[in-house]
Parts: structure tokens; C-alpha cells; sequence
């Protein structure tokens, strides 16, 4: 079944899931330290540590999730020298690779797959997913772009592990029509057991596809989607009353670690998984270790992450790190060189695709400047004298007390309590093909021009701290 956006889908449009089936329960040990601890026994863990995905994958104790661009055949060009002639003119050639992907994602065979660029505007192509993924035992969601731009995002979660609790899609609304997908996901199997009885995983889920930084220009709108997504998780989260538990984002976020969205994420308590799993630093040096895209312009470039912000993770709340982010960029322009008028016209006119400032760009801009000004004008009195300038601009770093952890940014901290929580850690991760790991991108590779990066977890009690529970 493929649970897909109507024409009138609201931007809180809300679908439940189904699954069934059961596991032994697994006994946690007690662990006052408030580290993380694995849930499973020895054996799962050996397990988990696999190199193999696909032996990682039946241990009912560890979940695998795998997010990969399939190049859409709208995009796919296949004659260098006719830019216009796509894949998607050739049925044969279309068919055959997207087979080829579904192969490859079968025998890879995640509890959850988020795949982006997916053909959503072609029938054919989408029963075929939806017959292979369906017959594999997956519940399959499926969201397109706005503004019929013809592709979208499919998530597939694998029923005999998880049920989706429920499901929201988030339209953007922005240059470039992106979208994004929210689940909240339980493991059937239950992975903990302790005076209270016994606790399921639970965590949420993103799959989204950034904005391409076609110009620097484009680079706050791309963290602008990131924190409108972020938002949208907060809001989700204090709606629903939910516990705290992880919150997962996969996709392709067409930036690198150099950029400011993963600065932005990092600065929100998320890791990534890849990184994570291979002992690399958020570092320039890191940088180049690792890629997992070639684009169309021939530049190879590591930009599809599977990110993990545990729920006892220290963050900072979510404005002032918007609020630094922005600041870095515009320190970043003022190092370069001194506002030019077309830099200023670009920022005006904003989202708008045309060559003109509309009433509606303009309001924008004054809107985020406004909220902005009244973060730099630290004492309120109307004007930024140098130490603000300095303090809140120049050297835009966050002191440590306002770091929180993610409850208590969610909840009234006056009630704090302790509490146990089920979060994630990070087992393994690779990328496909294993080329790519070295930092180098193979010829014929032709499944797309994304890798495919897959990620193992394991459960993990910890302890954090906030309001009580909801329920």
C-alpha cells in the first residue's frame, strides 16, 4: 500500500500505520551513570557490530535505516551533448536502473528505507515500488513536491518491526518547492523490561531533500528549511505530548560538513551517523574522507546524512541557534566584502524566482531582520553599539549555560525530573559503493549519481532530565 498526499492534503495532514507481530522480551540492566548502555544482550550486540547490514538486520534488537537519491529519470541527463535529451524519455533505460535500485535496497533490506527524487509523477514506476516494497513486507508513504514538479519522497518501514504511529507532511512552501516526511515509529518488539513493565523503541523520522546551493545567495534559504523543519518536530513533538526518544533525519541535504546547515545541526544536538560510526571529527579535515554525490556540474561532494539527536543530548534551543547560524553567514559576507547593491537586492527579493522585489519578498526579509535585530540589540535600547556587534555577530558563539537538554527546551524545567529513556547508538554505517568511502567516485557506478548510505543502531537506555512524562 502506498499512503500518498491528495491534492487537498493540509500541511498537518495526519495518516496512521499499521504492523503487527512479537519478539522476547529483552531484560535491561540497571545503569546509574546515565551513559549510554546497550539494551541487547551479548550476542545482539556482536550481532549489531556486524559489518553485514543485511545479518545486522535479523536481530530484531538493532534497527537499519538506508537513505538514498535515486535520480529521477526527469533529471537523469543521458547525451552530454543534448543537456535536454532525460532518461525518462527512454522507458527501457528507466526501467532497468530502477530495478537495478530496487535490487539493491531488497538485499540490503533496512527496517526503513528514505528514498528522494522519487518519480512520483510516473504510474508505472511507482506500482513497481510499490509492488516490490509492498511484497517485501514494507508500508510505503509517499509525498510529491508541490507545484507538480513531477518527483518526491517515498519512506518504506518494514511492518514485521515497526508500526507507524502516525505520519504528517510538511510542505515548505519555498524556492524550489521542497517537502519533508514525519513518522513516529514503535518497534513491535519490545526492548526493555523493568518495574514499570516493558518499553518499546519509539523514535521519529524526517526524510527530506534540501534545496541545491545554485549560488551562496541560496545558503539561508537552505538553513531556513532546516529550521522550519526543526520547528515542525518541536511543534509535533508538544502536540502530541510525546516522551522524550530520538529523532533520526535522513535525506539529502545538498550541503557538505563544511556548510552551515551541518553546523546548524550539530549546534541542535544531532551527530552524524557515518561520522560517528567512523570515528571522524566534524573537522575540516574530515571533510574530503568521505563523498557521496557527483553532480551535474561534475564536482564530487558528501551531502546525504542520517543524523541522530538522542533524547538526553544538551542542545541549544532552537532560536538562538538559528539566530548564530544566520549571524555566521553574515559575518561570513562582511569578511568577503562590503554589501554590494546586488548582494542587498538578492537578499530583498528573496525566494522569488523572477528579477524583481515583491511585496510579499520584502516583507519576508524585513520579518527575519526584525527577529534578528532584537537578538543582536542585546539591552533593547534601539541601537547595536560595538560590544553587541561584536558579541552577538562578529564572535557569535553561545555561552554554556544556555545549553539544554532537549526535554527541558520542550517541557517547564521548575518540575525536572529523572527519568529512563530508550535512545540510539550508533553501530555502523556505510556507504555503497565502497569506492566512495575513500573519497573517490567510481566510473561505472550508474545507479544514480548519490550514494546510498545505510546505518545500523542499537538500543540504549539512558537517563535525562525534564518535566514527567507525557501521556
Amino acid at each position: 500500500m502506498v499512503v500518498a498526499a491528495g491534492s487537498g492534503v493540509a500541511n498537518l495532514n495526519l495518516r496512521k500505520g499499521k504492523g503487527g507481530s512479537s519478539y522476547n522480551v529483552m531484560k535491561g540492566g540497571d545503569n546509574n551513570d546515565g551513559d549510554l548502555s546497550i539494551v541487547s544482550n551479548n550476542s545482539d550486540s556482536e550481532c549489531c557490530s556486524s559489518s553485514s547490514m543485511v545479518e545486522v538486520e535479523r536481530n530484531p534488537s538493532c534497527i537499519s535505516f538506508t537513505t538514498f537519491n535515486i535520480l529521477a529519470p526527469i533529471y537523469k541527463r543521458i547525451d552530454p551533448k543534448n543537456q535536454s535529451r532525460r532518461e525518462s524519455d527512454s522507458r527501457s533505460t528507466w526501467l532497468s536502473r530502477n530495478q537495478s535500485i530496487l535490487n539493491s535496497l531488497l538485499a540490503e533490506s533496512s527496517s526503513i528505507m528514505c528514498l528522494q527524487e522519487f518519480w512520483v509523477g510516473n504510474e508505472e514506476l511507482v506500482h513497481m515500488y510499490e509492488e516490490r516494497l509492498g511484497d517485501a513486507g514494507y508500508h510505503l508513504f509517499k509525498l510529491a513536491r508541490t507545484n507538480n514538479r513531477g518527483d518526491g519522497l517515498l519512506t518504506a518501514i518494514h511492518k514485521e518491526y515497526l508500526s507507524v504511529v502516525n505520519y504528517r507532511e510538511l510542505f515548505l512552501n519555498d524556492f524550489g518547492d521542497r517537502v519533508a516526511q514525519l513518522l513516529h515509529v514503535k518497534s513491535i518488539a519490545p526492548v526493555l523490561q523493568n518495574q514499570m513493565g516493558t518499553l518499546h523503541q519509539e523514535f521519529l523520522i524526517v526524510n527530506t531533500h534540501l534545496l541545491f546551493p545554485h549560488d551562496s545567495s541560496l545558503c539561508i534559504v537552505r538553513l531556513h528549511q532546516v529550521h522550519q523543519i526543526l520547528q515542525y518536530v518541536e511543534l509535533f513533538q508538544r502536540e502530541n505530548r510525546l516522551k522524550p526518544m530520538p529523532i533520526i533525519l535522513c535525506g539529502d541535504w545538498n550541503g557538505s560538513k563544511r556548510g552551515h546547515v551541518y553546523k546548524f545541526l550539530r549546534s541542535q544536538g544531532f551527530v552524524s551517523s557515518y561520522d560517528s560510526a567512523n570515528q571522524y571529527t566534524d573537522s575540516y579535515a574530515d571533510s574530503h574522507k568521505w563523498v557521496s554525490h557527483r553532480n551535474h556540474r561534475g564536482n564530487i561532494c558528501g551531502v546525504d546524512f542520517i543524523w541522530l539527536c538522542n533524547p538526553n543530548q544538551p542542545r541549544k534551543p532552537l532560536k538562538t541557534s538559528w539566530a548564530e547560524a544566520v549571524f555566521s553567514i553574515l559575518k561570513y559576507q562582511l569578511r568577503k566584502a562590503s554589501l554590494s547593491e546586488d548582494d542587498a537586492f538578492k537578499f530583498l527579493k528573496g525566494d522569488n524566482c523572477g528579477d524583481a522585489v515583491t511585496y510579499f519578498s520584502f516583507y519576508e526579509a524585513l520579518r527575519r531582520l526584525q527577529d534578528l535585530w532584537n537578538q543582536a540589540d542585546v539591552d533593547g535600547n534601539g541601537v547595536i553599539d560595538l560590544e553587541e556587534f561584536k558579541q552577538k555577530i562578529w564572535n557569535s558563539t553561545c555561552p554554556e549555560p544556555v545549553l539544554e537538554s532537549f526535554n527541558d527546551c520542550m517541557e517547564d524545567g521548575n518540575n525536572a525530573t529523572e527519568r529512563e529513556a530508550i535512545g540510539f547508538k550508533v553501530k555502523n554505517a556505510m556507504l555503497f559503493p565502497r569506492e566512495v568511502e575513500r573519497g573517490h567516485w567510481p566510473e561505472n557506478y550508474s545507479l544514480s549519481d548519490h550514494a546510498r548510505l545505510t546505518a545500523v543502531f542499537s538500543p540504549a537506555k539512558m537517563r535525562c532530565y525534564g518535566s514527567q512524562n507525557y501521556s
